[in-house]
């Protein structure tokens, strides 16, 4: 079947997947919204228990999608992986220290010889979801501002700047996305706990600072998404595989890939949508606008990332050597790797089921404090 693909093909279905995975991930970060709440939402130790163990439950799930998400990233495109892991590593290593300290806070923050205290753990929490969300976006957003390294013709890669990737957050796009990721997280957390929390007092306080993020989400949005329709952008040239500046280049993908328009349209509707209705009507709509938002922050990034690597786009682009700019097609790997991939990926369908049972398992019944009494407790 896979075999039968051309190698494009197979490009194009690996970079989709790669895409999802993504977007999934944005998705989850809603756990790491939902730590830089504790002491906004949580004026007891009861409530910052009650906060922290409803999160507590799906921070595996985050942390395995990233991993996932770089495990499909070196597989599939692994000049990518080489260039941006080996040569930004300092903001790769800053992230995963951020998921270090926050697996340690989960696991030690109510031992009985924690001799840190919670309030130590909390702050590592805090610091995981703030440097997370932050620098991921900065990260992603690097896809259309690009970066500053060389790729010689052994396909060895060279990061030009000392600061190794952090310069990234430097940038206005760049940190414009970051902010958005960051202020969506907490949008995210707050309608997660319309949906999860069984306290009155958390969540009149969830509907006031749900409107706090949501208005800084859609400023820096808007922002982004300007600058991304505004800029010139990095196309390639069929022909030659030659890459050259093309004005208003991602706003020529949005129109030329209709799909992907209406994808990106809906994703973001629905995101607004999540948002509104628990305002209008928080009895009637605000346990389910959770999904409405989840699922819109899936197919606004997910499109974000369609319009990154599609229609002869440079996906991850040098600024310091505009022909080093890395492609789906100059930065995959062999037909033989991919075909093989394929085949295993067709276990992921199973795994999402998986993922949604458990999910539904977890989240059965609304958490309450009495919940708190249990042995296995954040």
């Amino acid at each position: 079947m896979f075999e039968n693909l051309s190698q494009l093909a197979l490009q194009q279905y690996w970079w989709i997947l790669v895409s999802l995975l993504g977007s999934i991930l944005v998705f989850l970060l809603f756990v790491q919204g939902g730590q830089t709440l504790i002491y906004q939402l949580g004026k007891t130790a009861e409530s910052r228990n009650l906060i922290i163990n409803t999160i507590g439950s799906k921070w595996e799930f985050t942390f395995t999608t990233l991993v996932t998400f770089g495990g499909a990233f070196f597989a599939s495109f692994p000049l990518f992986y080489s260039t941006s892991f080996g040569g930004a590593y300092w903001v790769w290593i800053i992230i995963l220290f951020a998921f270090i300290i926050q697996a340690v806070a989960y696991e030690f923050r109510s031992k009985p010889d924690n001799f840190l205290g919670k309030r130590t753990f909390d702050g590592f929490l805090f610091v995981n979801g703030l440097l997370s969300t932050v620098l991921l976006g900065a990260a992603v957003s690097t896809f259309f501002t690009g970066s500053h390294f060389i790729i010689d013709s052994d396909r060895h890669s060279q990061w030009t700047m000392a600061s190794r990737g952090l310069e990234a957050a430097l940038n206005i796009q760049n940190l414009s996305l970051g902010l958005t990721v960051f202020f969506l997280s907490r949008v995210l957390a707050s309608l997660y706990f319309f949906r999860t929390i069984n306290d009155e007092k958390i969540i009149e306080k969830v509907r006031k600072q749900m409107l706090y993020d949501a208005v800084p989400f859609v400023v820096f949005f808007l922002l982004f998404a300007g600058m991304l329709m505004l800029k010139d952008g990095f196309a390639v040239n069929p022909s030659t595989s030659e890459i050259y500046m093309q004005p208003f280049k991602y706003f020529h993908n949005l129109i030329e890939m209709p799909v992907v328009a209406v994808l990106f349209l809906c994703g973001v509707v629905l995101v607004l949508s999540g948002i509104i209705l628990p305002l209008v009507s928080y009895n009637k709509y605000g346990e389910k606008a959770i999904w409405f938002s989840g699922l819109g922050t899936v197919l606004t990034v997910f499109s974000l990332f369609l319009l990154a690597g599609f229609n002869n786009t440079s996906y991850y682009p040098s600024v310091a050597d505009l022909q080093s700019s890395l492609t789906i097609q100059n930065s995959s790997s062999s037909h033989y790797t991919l075909t093989a991939m394929s085949y295993v990926s067709l276990i992921i369908p199973f795994v999402l089921i998986y993922i949604i049972y458990v999910w539904r398992i977890i989240n059965r019944k609304k958490i309450e404090v009495k919940d708190l009494e249990g042995e296995h407790v954040y």
